[in-house]
């Protein structure tokens, strides 16, 4: 160790000044000296703040395509089957609160950033799964919804700091909440349908990584609460696509494609029995043991 320190040091010690401020803004001046400028791993309380500042940043980064691939699913199957709007709408009323609540507390944005780049994609997802489900109208609604609660909840003369805890604890059970219609959604289809798998798992990652942050970085149990919830209920989901994942499609998926071969075989068969049967021997009367 006291190779690598004295080959790192006349690195660590001549940083750039952007760099070097930029570390220090992330783990304070005391834990900067230790970790960076001295290269001193002994110190556990710094160690860990910096495990969880660098899982913060990389859960923001991930945060920033977890919602891609079930976008392009959406997209390309122009189907919204599978997916739940009500927790889709659950989940983005809980990161708005969320979001408004730890920038007015003035939490560090490590701890939070990935809620406001998860909404912003949540909103896409919604609107499209009322799109493709017909109710194109509703999801301009559920915009301009989301634009005003917002306005009210970044706004200190709307809602205040009091009221907005009584929210914060309230999102909490939202984003639990959130993934009790997908489960069912999921358990009464009998399949995952296009909900992507890539979000999924990565949701469980995120959530329980939220967990070690938010011990480390933010004393409030509110929020500590709710990613023990999400992370339990994100576990569910996550065993449901491990179950399903080789299941075709959902059960309701085959009976809806079966139902145009069925006819058109019908008037096939019609057609034939009415050039070539004689009548009143159809062979769709013939009773079959």
């Amino acid at each position: 160790m006291d190779i690598l320190r004295s080959t790192l040091q006349p690195i660590t010690q001549n940083l750039p000044s952007p760099i070097r401020d930029t570390a220090i803004s992330l783990l304070g001046n005391q834990c900067y000296k230790a970790l960076i400028h001295d290269i001193d791993l002994s110190n556990t309380t710094c160690l860990k703040l910096a495990i969880s500042k660098g899982l913060g940043i990389g859960i923001i980064g991930a945060s920033a395509v977890v919602k891609i691939p079930q976008l392009l699913k959406l997209l390309n199957s122009r189907s919204s089957e599978g997916i739940s709007f009500l927790a889709y709408l659950l989940e983005t009323a809980s990161y708005l609160i969320s979001l408004a609540y730890n920038f007015r507390q003035g939490f560090p944005f490590s701890t939070f950033g990935e809620t406001a780049l998860i909404a912003v994609q949540n909103v896409a997802i919604a609107a499209l799964v009322l799109q493709f489900g017909g109710r194109g109208p509703a999801a301009a609604v559920f915009v301009a919804g989301l634009a005003a609660a917002g306005y009210a909840l970044f706004s200190e003369s709307v809602v205040d700091m009091k009221m907005l805890s009584y929210l914060q604890a309230g999102a909490g059970v939202l984003g639990v909440a959130s993934k009790a219609p997908q489960i069912w959604t999921v358990w009464q289809q009998g399949g995952t349908g296009q909900l992507s798998a890539f979000a999924v798992f990565n949701y469980l990652l995120g959530s329980l990584s939220r967990i070690f942050t938010t011990l480390q970085e933010v004393d409030d149990k509110l929020i500590l609460y709710g990613f023990i919830a999400g992370f339990a209920l994100n576990a569910v989901l996550a065993a449901q696509m491990v179950y399903y994942w080789n299941s075709p499609s959902s059960k309701a998926t085959p009976a809806t494609k079966m139902q145009r071969p069925a006819k058109e075989a019908m008037g096939m068969s019609s057609g034939v029995s009415s050039s070539s049967s004689p009548k009143g021997k159809s062979p769709s009367t013939r009773r079959r043991g």
